[in-house]
């Protein structure tokens, strides 16, 4: 028997693809076509002045023999270092701030006005502040140990950590909520049930505390590790065209470059889908070695 469909019935299903539609256009429009675009391009030769030409696997073949690539890929590695950094920090500030204090909303909004500062203020006021003449950073060292600091954004060897200080600065703060969250979801049972067994403050972080915030571990890891592979405004800002001997350039502000700069928006697009791969494959490490440590209640 042929089923009807009613006029109700009909109505619904013409609001629900007006509601569909949007997103499904916005998805295709600006995710899907620049997508695969950016895939035929990268075996292309393309300055966006002049008609395009096919070169096969060649921008592949120059990239893995350009050493600014290994140099912008070393730098983003680097700056992974900062994640570990930022975790174990958030975590002291998390644990500090799982306290029932007066007032310590007012710090907890205090730390985490930085991740919702504006990046290009925050770039800026840095550069201020790292300024090797007259910047605060210099200027405390100069008060507290007596000697000149060093040249922050002029020195090949203290432009990344001055990356993984800044991005301290304005990521522990978010980080530290989601640590606070997880603490307070913790049930007060496992811990009373630890000091009936005699267990100590330091036996009951490491053996109740830190498996239970597994999940949010991971979750930062794989979340810290994207965003360091796509950071590009805080170079932009302080290293100027790469930095002292390419120093503070990362994979996506090589990429800008050789697109908006060169305009080699073929090669821009070949460098584009080998650190999406990378990504992926990082990412997807990352999931199957957390059935082994990422405790799951």
């Amino acid at each position: 028997m042929k089923k009807t469909i009613t006029g109700y019935r009909r109505k619904e299903i013409i609001w629900s693809l007006i509601f569909v539609t949007p997103p499904v256009l916005g998805f295709l429009i600006f995710g899907l076509a620049p997508l695969l675009t950016s895939f035929g391009l990268s075996f292309m030769t393309w300055d966006m002045l002049t008609p395009s030409k096919i070169v096969g696997f060649d921008n592949f073949h120059y990239m893995f023999n350009d050493e600014k690539f290994y140099k912008s890929l070393y730098n983003t590695f680097f700056l992974l270092l900062g994640i570990p950094l930022g975790m174990v920090i958030s975590m002291i500030l998390a644990i500090m701030m799982n306290r029932k204090l007066a007032g310590i909303s007012i710090f907890r909004t205090i730390y985490y006005i930085p991740v919702i500062s504006p990046i290009i203020a925050v770039s800026l006021l840095w550069q201020w502040m790292l300024n090797y003449d007259y910047g605060l950073v210099n200027e405390f060292i100069w008060k507290v140990f007596g000697t000149q600091g060093p040249n922050w954004l002029g020195d090949p060897n203290w432009v990344k950590p001055s990356f993984i200080i800044m991005g301290l600065w304005g990521g522990v703060g978010g980080t530290m909520v989601l640590y606070l969250a997880g603490l307070q979801g913790i049930s007060s049972s496992y811990y009373e049930a630890a000091e009936v067994d005699g267990a100590t403050r330091w036996h009951q972080f490491r053996h109740i505390t830190l498996p239970l915030l597994s999940p949010i571990h991971f979750y930062v890891v794989v979340m810290g590790i994207i965003g360091t592979f796509q950071s590009f405004s805080q170079m932009y800002i302080l290293a100027a065209d790469g930095g002292p001997e390419y120093s503070g350039a990362t994979i996506v502000y090589y990429i800008f470059q050789e697109a908006f700069k060169y305009f080699n928006m073929g090669y821009a697009s070949s460098v584009a889908w080998v650190l999406g791969i990378l990504i992926f494959i990082i990412t997807l490490v990352q999931f199957r070695l957390s059935k082994r440590w990422v405790y799951q209640d």
